[in-house]
């Protein structure tokens, strides 16, 4: 359970090429195009109007503040680890590397609700869009194909399409998935900055009014009428006020998980220890400023209350500046937007597995590559999970899930930064996290803040999940272990 790989040896690892290894072809900018493709997307155009109308109101625009600082602090924390350590297991392989092997099975197991569940999120909500997009040129698709059992349908159809069409482009190659995602990305950023500058004159000044809308329970609080623990499990707690800033900040946290996914992409990066913290903050410095000013102006066009139950805030509140001529640019450019994010964080499930297959933590069907050096059956796999879950779980139960198991990995690489400086002080490092042990343990403690503010049926999904990965590692990876049968080989040799 406690077998670490040792940093010179992932190095090595990184430093491979040829058969059997991953194909360098991404520059610094398409680095950067990857982190900004799987950044913008559900958060911003679907996660911004649920947090608004149900946890913050106008206010949402801390909330994303909030979320963003959590994320710098653990983006460099990221961003030391895939200069130093450019292989592409993230989080999965700096945790091996600090922590041992069952905390690192732990965090790869925890990326699949990261990345897989991540991914199905935005394709349910891609399905919204695409329905609009369809009633827009007269076609209108039944209900029931376009919502799960739990939303009163039978299947979320277009979501699954989305999901497998994406999945064997990625299949065919990273190049040609790069190269789609960077024009995806261009067409993307065009239509936020569209959205802001169209917005910003008919922004409406009592749609920010009251900032921050009150919650009873704080005020019951403030008068000390109830206890902050009552409060804390109240029903009030995260609606509104304070605590609804803080809820509000860990729903749209799921909106800045494409940073790290930057990360998994490191073993196919022509130049990782410049490229990699270029990646990293590059792309979590343009998405904070674009959501920030984003968010701003949604509120301001259209009350936040209007956004309950919407699935397509951003279409609603853009109706208010009368540009009605431009609705259907608008939807082709979002669902654009979510086919990018959908497209990296297949790619990056799918290269978390292969890392953990080749450790022996998985069966080696998850690190056979095809022709093209793409892990072609995780691919093939993870297209029928993530289309499973697509196609008829809800998007807001996803959306909880994928952030508190994010939070969970940010939490435990900012853990590895610490312990790895302690006892790897003079370790090569291209990119250094300054002010360690400060930035580390800030980053640590606003994931846990948000984290805590979730609500508790993410906890207990969150156990469950845990579990079952508990339950895998023993029965299967402890046993298969690469890293188990070469210490054991060492000894049998003393």
């Amino acid at each position: 359970m406690f077998y670490k790989k040792s940093i010179p040896s992932l190095i090595k690892e990184a430093q491979a090429s040829g058969e059997g290894t991953l194909k360098r072809t991404l520059s610094s900018y398409n680095l950067v195009a990857l982190g900004v493709g799987a950044i913008i997307g559900a958060g911003l155009f679907s996660l911004t109007g649920i947090a608004a109308a149900e946890n913050a109101g106008p206010a949402v625009i801390i909330s994303f503040i909030v979320a963003a600082i959590g994320c710098g602090f653990a983006g460099l924390c990221y961003a030391e680890f895939a200069s130093m350590i450019p292989v592409a297991g993230s989080a999965y392989t700096y945790s091996y590397a600090t922590m041992g092997e069952f905390i690192a099975w732990i965090i790869g197991w925890d990326l699949v609700l990261e990345y897989a569940l991540g991914a199905a999120t935005v394709a349910a909500s891609w399905s919204q869009y695409f329905s609009q997009f369809l009633a827009e040129l007269g076609i209108q698709l039944p209900a029931s194909l376009l919502h799960g059992p739990w939303e009163g349908g039978f299947i979320n159809l277009p979501a699954i399409v989305i999901v497998c069409l994406l999945s064997l482009l990625l299949i065919r190659g990273t190049q040609e998935s790069s190269f789609l995602n960077n024009i995806l990305v261009i067409i993307k950023i065009a239509v936020v900055l569209i959205f802001i500058a169209l917005g910003w004159s008919f922004i409406n000044p009592a749609n920010h009014s009251p900032f921050i809308p009150p919650n009873a329970g704080e005020e019951a609080v403030k008068a000390g009428e109830l206890g902050f623990l009552q409060f804390f499990g109240s029903p009030d707690f995260g609606h509104f006020g304070i605590s609804g800033i803080l809820r509000g900040a860990g729903v749209v946290f799921f909106a800045f998980i494409g940073f790290d996914a930057v990360s998994t992409a490191a073993q196919e990066a022509k130049n990782p220890q410049k490229g990699m913290p270029i990646g990293i903050i590059g792309s979590l410095i343009i998405c904070t400023l674009l959501y920030v000013l984003f968010s701003y102006v949604m509120t301001g066009l259209e009350h936040y209350t209007a956004f309950k139950g919407d699935a397509k805030p951003v279409a609603t509140a853009f109706a208010q500046t009368g540009y009605t001529f431009l609705n259907l640019a608008l939807i082709i450019a979002i669902l654009t937007g979510y086919t990018s994010v959908i497209l990296v964080m297949l790619l990056g499930q799918s290269r978390v597995f292969y890392t953990m297959s080749k450790d022996g933590l998985l069966p080696k069907f998850f690190s056979d590559l095809s022709k093209n050096q793409t892990p072609w059956k995780t691919n093939l796999l993870f297209m029928v999970f993530v289309s499973v879950f697509a196609g008829f779980v809800p998007v807001s139960d996803l959306g909880h899930m994928v952030s508190i198991g994010t939070l969970f990995a940010f939490s435990l690489v900012c853990i590895g930064i610490i312990i790895l400086r302690k006892k790897e002080p003079n370790l090569e490092r291209p990119f250094r996290t300054p002010f360690v042990p400060t930035v580390p343990i800030l980053g640590i403690l606003v994931c846990v803040t948000m984290m805590a503010s979730l609500p508790i049926e993410s906890w207990e999904r969150l156990g469950i999940w845990m579990l079952l990965g508990v339950i895998i590692y023993f029965c299967y990876s402890k046993h298969h272990s690469k890293a188990k049968l070469q210490a054991e080989r060492a000894s049998d040799i003393e």
